[in-house]
């Protein structure tokens, strides 16, 4: 039997983790976008970069669904 089986908070923390990568990814997102409008003077990039991040947390989210 393997000590993933064993201990109940290994699988609380990757759940948890997964739960957090959505929204991290978004505001990561976010935070590049308003980096780049900030420097370009633009208005758009924020969105175009929160857009990105939630698509890319959705691919880590379906990823990590997918492991076992």
């Amino acid at each position: 039997m393997s000590d993933d089986k064993q201990n109940p908070w290994v699988e609380v923390v990757r759940y948890v983790s997964l739960a957090a990568m959505l929204p991290l990814c978004g505001l990561a997102g976010y935070g590049v976008g308003y980096f780049l409008d900030r420097s370009f003077g633009t208005h758009f990039l924020s969105i175009v970069f929160v857009i990105l991040g939630t698509i890319g947390g959705f691919i880590q989210l379906i990823h990590g669904l997918g492991r076992k």
